[in-house]
């Protein structure tokens, strides 16, 4: 970041009682350091403004995470010519996009970018073509876009700016023009979309965008926010999902990642070296002169000595998995350094020929485990409230053997960083739009070695059609949907998304699940998966209690692991 690119210059070089008729890129990086401080402190209001009741509302944590990966971007970079900060924000945050609103956020600043390629400056009718160029650019990234949402906020704040910058080229104007029009936009998304109006919030990506854009409005007025990393903990409300490694997975060996900034690199033949090198588990992904690196390996000192070889080396993570397995499983005792039991398997290595070319998100240990029994080869961490990054999806498609790569986002709000994913991946990627954890697998299932990619693609698609998800969790607030009422802290069931039922037990919750979930006479088998709450005895208790009130049905039990859920049922 250079001197300039702070607040107090930014009120030295624009007083708030002078006209401010254009923006350089320093001048732009305070705006969104501005704009992203103030989402990040409001992002949990953003978490809240959630249609069902359940407890999956990130879409401020989302929009956040985003911003965070556009914030590091720009802020390594020196200029202050404005196409250079304006393309680092939007470079950052294409990668680093979660959840839907994410990705929509993402492809906002895209926009600008492209608009403003050439613009060392951005003056007021600069700033309104780059608006519309980021509305173009949201809708086309959405295959259906829906009005009453972040889509409709950014449209109708577009056309306010480009409106007020015909009328007077001050940038303060302009902003608050914008931010006013915003702000009746967002209001205005229950009488757009029903489901907004019937749980009674407005879009909570339409929210988050509007804090964005507030924040701005706020430095330009001369209101001084801080900048990102002076956020405290205490205002800070949304922090980045928890690692698989955190919640039991066996691992080995040293977790070893970095940055390499360099000229010529070509991320294909570091991949190759890494393998050479005996690396596991490795992912490589390239943006420009910079290049990311993930591999496992048993000594990470020729790994670090190979990067640091091929030009600059930055935000360097080494991790001892080994350490951590071992004291997860009771077997390292700390206080005198010693192992309590020496036996330590080696490094597994997956080759093409071991596992197929699928790319799979899963919301816990137990459902990683399930999809790699089924030989996907990379299994990804996320789900409800921790969705994957755009770049986490393309590193792991990136780094595998196959040619072509099909995505099992397994979570709606995962789809549409899947299929940007696969728009920027350098070889042929495929996604299967599957919605939950039970049409992921049942997708596995249908898939066989031995078809062509668009056999099985149609035969995964079909198969992840005719599963029914049921899951049961906790309401988190008070609400009334399709004649179910219920109150905060009541059990709840949903049956494909849609609240169906409510009860005491989670037997009675299920049952009356199971009967809405239009299972038919071809139905034959019922798979539990119980949450990271729930106990092996209480999930056996359960499957017994089912299958004594559905005989018919074979039914299977799993320990799935996941978070916020305590069952993920599937019918098929």
């Amino acid at each position: 970041m250079t001197q300039d690119s702070n607040p107090e210059s930014f009120q030295k070089k624009h007083p708030p009682n002078k006209p401010l008729l254009q923006f350089d890129g320093g001048d732009w990086h305070v705006l969104m350091g501005a704009g992203f401080s103030w989402l990040k402190q409001h992002s949990q209001i953003v978490n809240a403004l959630n249609v069902f009741p359940v407890p999956d509302g990130d879409t401020g944590t989302n929009m956040v995470l985003t911003m965070q990966a556009a914030w590091k971007e720009a802020s390594a970079r020196t200029s202050t010519a404005a196409n250079e900060i304006t393309q680092a924000f939007a470079q950052g945050a294409i990668r680093g996009a979660r959840g839907n609103s994410g990705v929509i956020l993402s492809q906002i600043l895209r926009g600008i970018a492209e608009q403003l390629h050439e613009s060392q400056e951005i003056d007021a009718k600069g700033l309104a073509k780059a608006l519309k160029q980021a509305r173009e650019t949201a809708y086309k990234g959405v295959i259906k876009p829906v009005e009453g949402t972040i889509l409709t906020v950014i449209r109708e704040a577009a056309d306010a700016c480009e409106h007020a910058a015909a009328l007077d080229p001050d940038l303060r104007f302009v902003l608050a023009s914008t931010l006013t029009k915003a702000k009746q936009a967002l209001d205005n998304t229950p009488n757009l979309l029903p489901i907004l109006k019937k749980a009674g919030v407005v879009d909570a990506g339409g929210q988050g965008l509007y804090y964005l854009l507030e924040g701005m409005l706020k430095v330009v007025n001369g209101i001084p926010l801080p900048m990102p990393e002076q956020v405290t903990s205490e205002t800070q409300t949304a922090m980045p999902p928890p690692d698989l490694h955190d919640i039991g997975e066996e691992e080995w060996g040293y977790d070893i990642q970095y940055l390499v900034y360099g000229d010529h690199l070509d991320e294909t033949q570091i991949r190759q070296a890494l393998l050479d090198m005996g690396g596991e588990s490795v992912v490589v992904g390239q943006s420009g002169s910079i290049v990311k690196v993930h591999v496992h390996s048993a000594d990470p000192g020729p790994f670090l000595s190979y990067g640091a070889s091929l030009g600059h080396l930055d935000d360097i993570v080494l991790e001892d998995m080994t350490l951590q397995t071992l004291r997860r499983k009771g077997e390292w005792d700390d206080s005198k350094l010693q192992l309590v039991s020496p036996s330590i398997p080696a490094l597994p290595r997956i080759t093409e020929h071991e596992c197929l070319g699928v790319v799979a998100v899963a919301s816990g240990p137990g459902l990683a485990r399930v999809f790699e029994s089924l030989k996907v080869c990379a299994v990804v961490r996320g789900g409800q409230t921790m969705n994957p990054s755009i770049e986490d999806l393309l590193q792991a498609a990136e780094s595998l053997a196959q040619d072509e790569v099909i995505v099992l986002p397994n979570n709606k709000n995962v789809i549409l960083a899947a299929q940007q994913a696969a728009q920027l991946a350098h070889k042929q990627v495929h996604v299967v739009a599957t919605r939950s954890m039970p049409e992921g697998i049942a997708a596995m299932l249908a898939y066989h070695p031995g078809a062509g990619i668009e056999q099985n693609l149609a035969a995964m698609k079909a198969a992840a059609a005719s599963v029914h998800t049921i899951e049961v969790t906790t309401a988190v607030r008070d609400a009334e949907f399709d004649h179910v009422s219920v109150q905060k802290g009541d059990l709840i069931g949903l049956v494909d998304g849609q609240l169906v039922s409510k009860g005491d037990d989670h037997l009675q919750v299920a049952l009356a699940a199971l009967a809405l979930a239009d299972a038919d006479e071809e139905s034959e088998l019922i798979s539990i998966y119980y949450g990271a709450d729930v106990s092996t005895e209480a999930a056996e208790k359960l499957m017994e209690q089912l299958q004594e009130a559905l005989p018919d049905f074979e039914i299977e039990l799993h320990a799935g692991g996941q978070p916020h859920y305590d069952y993920i049922i599937s019918v098929e």
